[in-house]
């Protein structure tokens, strides 16, 4: 638990270390780090649905609009200023924290927290494309750690449109996207460049979860090579491997968020 003393010097140590970043290209395994480092902080700080996630995770680091011909600096003048954006989020955290907290506060949280109504945590839903094989392969492993996947089609419609269907089973306390080599596209301006990608659905449901339960609540299954989004800064891409390890990494991130599963399950 934080008391007002402790939660100001976490919070400013995380400010801390925005001007080594800054001096890093972005999307370094630092700045991926630092990320979820203040995502967990700010969970135990504020409690894991406070808008104090929500407004630090809606922070911007990729610009949303270019071109092939867009400049590199563009890109690290963007990722600059996104950090700023931060530090000075963090630093009205800071000030909010110290004119409204006194040392009882952060219990007041948790016990807020507690009376709230929570995600489904035991429920993982599983954004998929085409390769059914990959599908059945994650489902079965999320089901023998004891956790229930949610797989779209395999819910009832209930006369309800896609997207309906969709929302109604979105509440829940993890997501795994699963990037497959699916389609294949290129920029209109670079046709001979093809690369393979994941199906459409894959990504706006990716991009759903991150902004419903947040970053860190969200992992990305990559299969072979296949291009992934980049402006999905600070969200965990766990290489498909053929070894298995893939499995040792979803538990580890599973654990991170506060899911009991046993590694041993793993093997």
């Amino acid at each position: 638990m934080f008391t007002k003393t402790r939660a100001i010097e976490k919070i400013n140590s995380l400010i801390e270390q925005i001007v080594n970043l800054q001096n890093i290209e972005r999307g370094s395994a630092q700045f991926n780090k630092w990320i979820r480092d203040v995502q967990v902080a700010l969970e135990h700080i504020f409690g894991k649905d406070s808008r104090h996630i929500k407004d630090f995770n809606d922070i911007d680091y990729s610009l949303m609009a270019f071109t092939f011909d867009t400049p590199d600096y563009k890109f690290q003048e963007k990722y600059v200023r996104g950090l700023e954006d931060a530090k000075h989020v963090l630093v009205s955290m800071i000030e909010e924290i110290d004119e409204y907290w006194d040392d009882h506060s952060a219990e007041n949280i948790l016990r807020n927290e507690k009376s709230t109504p929570s995600l489904e945590t035991r429920k993982i839903f599983i954004i998929h494309g085409h390769d059914s094989g990959t599908k059945e392969t994650v489902a079965r492993f999320i089901t023998k750690l004891g956790l229930e996947p949610i797989i779209l089609h395999e819910q009832a419609s209930l006369g309800r449109t896609i997207i309906e269907k969709f929302e109604s089973y979105s509440d829940v306390g993890f997501a795994i996207a699963l990037i497959t080599p699916d389609d294949i596209g290129s920029s209109t301006k670079d046709l001979d460049n093809q690369r393979k990608r994941a199906r459409q659905n894959v990504i706006f449901e990716f991009g759903y979860f991150i902004g419903k339960i947040g970053r860190n609540r969200v992992a990305g299954l990559v299969k072979g090579e296949v291009e992934v989004p980049s402006d999905y800064s600070g969200v965990l891409y766990i290489p498909f491997d053929e070894s298995g390890s893939w499995r040792f990494n979803l538990i580890k991130e599973l654990k991170t968020v506060g899911y009991d599963v046993d590694a041993n399950k793993a093997i």
